[in-house]
């Protein structure tokens, strides 16, 4: 499968970590990380899959394939900016948002729309229709796993 992560650009310390594992996960899971590239939720995913052994896929919201974290195998650029959440969405097989900003509330929307699976992870925007909101980073596994069966 491809599994996009997504959320915000920065992050503390326990989200970082949360989206490493959530990484982890999907990289020993044989599974491809997909995620915007840059940094934050995405560089910690990233970072995660590959340590698991995983390959990873970033889709930059510029012009220059330099953009991309130290993590991610292939880099697609695209020069839309925030319009290539779309992209992300599309992409992804799953998505995982891990806690996040607007940018994150659009990819999971996105996500929705275009009949894809959304598990949220300590998300601000609790209770969407069609989202499987978890709080706990063993919920978020076990229900990643539920999906990707």
């Amino acid at each position: 499968m491809r599994i996009g992560v997504i959320g915000a650009g920065s992050c503390g310390k326990e989200i970082e970590a949360a989206a490493e594992s959530i990484g982890r996960w999907i990289g020993e899971k044989g599974h491809v990380l997909v995620c915007g590239g840059l940094g934050g939720v995405m560089e910690a995913a990233a970072r995660g899959a590959k340590s698991g052994g995983g390959v990873t896929l970033g889709i930059l919201p510029g012009c220059d394939a330099r953009e991309a974290n130290p993590y991610i195998d292939y880099p697609i650029v695209t020069g839309m900016s925030h319009a290539r959440n779309a992209v992300i969405a599309w992409t992804s097989d799953l998505l995982v948002a891990v806690s996040g900003e607007y940018g994150t509330l659009s990819e999971m929307a996105l996500g929705l729309k275009m009949g894809r699976s959304v598990i949220a992870y300590r998300s601000r925007w609790k209770g969407m229709e069609g989202v499987v909101d978890v709080e706990t980073l063993e919920e978020a596994l076990e229900a990643m796993e539920k999906f990707s069966d």
